[in-house]
């Protein structure tokens, strides 16, 4: 959930001067405003007054299809610019479903194994102390059980453009958390390795694969996987902002570069398209019943998820207030945090706001704008 170096001085001053453009504006047309202020709405003018977000937005899709969006706040502090409908955001960790979901195609090709060792595809590359490739599978990369340790907390100021193989370099100078298959814990570099599993099986970048095998497949036309130096968002997107402290001034840094997050958090989306993922990912239309089965084979799921979550493979089911779960991930980048996902009856919510958290307190209420979504959906549509 929390792909991010710890220490962000260098680059937010560097941010300041390079990110304070004006967003443009834009509708999206599929979708319908919403025309007063009812549940999602209140939860979301919260996370703006309450939370202290500079800005939030939110997209809910109902059984009959039919996807409502919500704004809050300022898209822009500086000018008071409107948060855009729909606006693009980095989605950080939820780019680890869409890594998952291109494993899991090629375990239904028969190219991956989910129980084959990492040592299978990339000969060599998983050793240091307590470390083997050869004892670590597919799956446990997926579900977090591993025992890798998570390279973004050994990260520096050094905010620059990153190969892949270079940040498991950076987890590998670390012993391991524990044996594989003997734990769970959260873990970036779990997902750098899935994604360089699957350049190393299609011959192909993991960006191709996930635009042709995902966005491209779903029409999910405001979404991507940054090119190697791009560090701005393409469409129109509300600012995102970094705060030293919850009383601290907000520091523009929506354009940096996202290359340290790589397969466990480099994309970029908008809520709707959000929701079309999830949802067709939990109605069966991405994977095939077997692989998803296996996608939703859950473990106990610690922080950075909410009380009572389960970890599949790159997939979380979550507990909802008013019964039943609903399957996403979510995810946390500087500048931004995404929660949302599906139920298995066709409900989808995604809500993000304009900052990332900086105690539990917000991301529980964040959390809670989803549930309020989902539980009040069909009320709503």
């Amino acid at each position: 959930m929390e792909p991010r170096p710890r220490r962000w001085r260098s680059l937010t001053s560097a941010a300041v001067t390079a990110a304070m453009g004006v967003t443009a504006l834009a509708a999206a047309p599929s979708s319908v405003a919403a025309p007063r202020p009812d549940a999602v709405q209140r939860q979301l003018d919260a996370l703006v007054r309450q939370d202290g977000a500079p800005g939030a937005l939110a997209a809910v899709k109902g059984r009959n299809g039919r996807t409502r969006t919500y704004t809050a706040g300022v898209g822009d502090v500086a000018t008071g610019a409107a948060v855009p409908r729909d606006g693009q955001v980095r989605i950080g960790s939820n780019t680890k479903t869409f890594t998952a979901v291109v494993v899991l195609q090629l375990v239904g090709e028969g190219r991956v194994k989910l129980d084959e060792p990492v040592e299978t595809y990339l000969p060599g590359v998983v050793r240091g102390t307590g470390i083997d490739g050869n004892a670590i599978t597919v799956r446990q990369l997926l579900q977090h059980t591993s025992g890798l340790p998570n390279y973004t907390d050994y990260l520096d100021d050094d905010i620059r453009h990153y190969q892949p193989r270079e940040l498991v370099d950076i987890a590998l100078r670390h012993p391991a958390a524990f044996q594989p298959g003997k734990g769970w814990t959260y873990s970036n570099t779990n997902y750098v390795l899935a994604g360089l599993i699957t350049e190393e099986v299609t011959h192909h970048p993991l960006a191709a694969e996930i635009d042709r095998r995902i966005v491209r497949r779903l029409g999910l036309r405001h979404t991507y996987f940054p090119a190697p130096g791009d560090a701005t968002i393409r469409g129109a997107h509300p600012h995102g902002y970094y705060r030293e402290s919850a009383t601290g001034p907000l520091i523009d840094i929506t354009d940096m570069d996202p290359s340290w997050a790589w397969a466990a958090g480099q994309m970029v989306s908008t809520p709707s398209d959000l929701d079309r993922f999830f949802g067709a990912l939990a109605g069966g239309d991405l994977l095939r019943p077997a692989e998803l089965t296996e996608m939703q084979r859950t473990v106990d799921a610690g922080k950075p998820f909410a009380p009572g979550s389960q970890y599949g493979l790159g997939l979380v089911s979550t507990p909802l207030s008013c019964g039943g779960v609903y399957w996403g991930h979510g995810g946390s980048i500087p500048g931004y945090e995404t929660r949302g996902g599906a139920t298995a009856d066709g409900l989808t919510a995604t809500v993000a706001i304009t900052v990332q958290p900086g105690d539990d307190a917000t991301a529980r209420h964040l959390e809670a704008a989803v549930d309020t979504a989902l539980c009040a959906a069909e009320r709503v549509h």
